[in-house]
């Protein structure tokens, strides 16, 4: 949970300006959490709360309208609308509390697709918001790198044989979930601890918080405690309310 907020929080300053190198300080004045942090936190609340994850996404939406949110998405949070058919990876970065609160794969897979329907309904919204949390449950389960690198592959179809360094060269900014997660796993699996994850995901000069958030989710699950340092760098930029919630949800489910 910790690590898809600071993945998040180190790729804020990047995401207009992209980088391809994995030499940047993790955080600066401006470093701060986006809507990424905003959707991950809602769902926790949701899990938490017991409210449904409509209800949730929509509060949290409108409390924190200038978090970076698209212009449909905003739009759909403001609305009372259906889902929009989206294939963003925003399915994909907010399904994360998921991986850590449910205790087998059928349930991580069906509340996933709970969480991602309700606005990104189109099957790529659907299997993006599946494979992170799939990924995250198997690492705090156990996994080794290549049980999760085999089983997201077959059961999803991404290409997860590439590494960082041939993905980086041409890799672009792309807010689809078939362009972000693939990727955002390549950066787990070819890292060697939580921050050279991180580091791997904004290195690779696209959508650099959603990338470092879905990536540091799984870095965290799997190679367990996050830097002292780190973990205060990020409750100091969060609001109280959102660090309210994330240290409930990290005390339950963490």
């Amino acid at each position: 949970m910790i690590g898809a907020i600071a993945g998040d929080i180190i790729g804020s300053i990047f995401e207009g300006s992209p980088i391809k190198t994995k030499d940047f300080p993790l955080f600066s004045a401006r470093s701060s959490f986006t809507d990424d942090t905003v959707l991950t936190v809602a769902i926790a609340d949701s899990i938490l709360s017991g409210r449904t994850y409509l209800e949730s996404v929509r509060e949290y939406g409108r409390a924190y309208p200038d978090a970076g949110f698209s212009r449909t998405f905003l739009r759909w949070v403001l609305s009372d609308a259906g889902p929009y058919n989206s294939y963003g990876n925003g399915s994909a970065m907010r399904v994360i509390p998921v991986g850590w609160a449910f205790d087998n794969e059928p349930e991580v897979m069906l509340q996933a697709e709970m969480t991602a329907a309700i606005s990104h309904n189109h099957p790529e919204g659907i299997k993006g918001a599946q494979a992170t949390a799939l990924a995250v449950f198997m690492a705090r389960t156990g996994a080794d790198k290549e049980t999760i690198r085999s089983r997201i592959e077959s059961e999803f179809g991404y290409d997860l044989q590439r590494t960082v360094d041939a993905i980086r060269p041409s890799y672009r900014f792309d807010a689809s979930c078939q362009g972000t997660v693939p990727e955002a796993i390549v950066a787990f699996l070819d890292s060697t601890g939580f921050e050279d994850a991180v580091r791997n995901a904004v290195s690779l000069g696209g959508d650099s918080d959603t990338l470092a958030c879905i990536t540091g989710a799984i870095a965290e699950a799997f190679y367990g405690q996050i830097a002292d340092d780190i973990v205060s760098e990020v409750a100091g930029r969060l609001t109280p309310r959102l660090r309210e919630v994330t240290e409930a949800f990290r005390a339950r489910f963490c």
